[in-house]
């Protein structure tokens, strides 16, 4: 799958500029990420009100990212940022099971919309560095991948502050 992945990013996007949303709960790693892929390291960060957008080159992508504030009085705002959006790249805090589920509704909520339908979709089972994390494997079932249907999805074991796993999805998608 991820060579079909690869080829399609890369006949969406080529070498010009992508515009990319960061979602996931609250705590999953989503500003960790963007920060680690624009200075290439781990800056302390607190939870986001709202959002944080960077411009990160990536080997022949601009990506313009925009990550944003998984709270949950801030998720009905996401679909503010819907328009134009070529990918999603979607977060799990791989440690948190108990908010799993919730996880996948919130997930399998933003594939319906109609503003992101034609959105590739890269999951990061992130925060695999803590005890008790489930594997991509685990997260795929939690998150109920198998119903996806329309669209090419990739999943990747990733953790932010180690920053393993991160270059590896990107790779897929370039």
């Amino acid at each position: 799958m991820g060579i079909v992945f690869t080829r399609m990013f890369s006949s969406l996007f080529g070498n010009k500029e992508a515009r990319i949303l960061v979602l996931g709960l609250d705590n999953a790693g989503k500003t960790t990420i963007l920060y680690r892929l624009q200075m290439g390291e781990v800056v302390s960060t607190i939870p986001t009100i709202g959002f944080n957008v960077e411009t990160v080159q990536y080997n022949n992508i601009k990506f313009q990212v925009w990550d944003l504030g998984g709270q949950t009085s801030i998720r009905p705002y996401w679909r503010c940022y819907f328009p134009n959006t070529q990918a999603i790249v979607y977060v799990v805090d791989s440690s948190d099971t108990d908010r799993l589920v919730v996880a996948k509704e919130e997930f399998h909520a933003i594939l319906e919309e109609e503003e992101l339908k034609g959105a590739v979709v890269l999951l990061f089972a992130n925060k695999q560095d803590l005890p008790g994390a489930l594997d991509d494997a685990a997260v795929t079932e939690a998150l109920e991948l198998h119903r996806i249907k329309n669209r090419q999805w990739a999943i990747f074991k990733t953790s932010a502050v180690k920053g393993e796993g991160i270059f590896e999805g990107l790779d897929c998608v370039e």
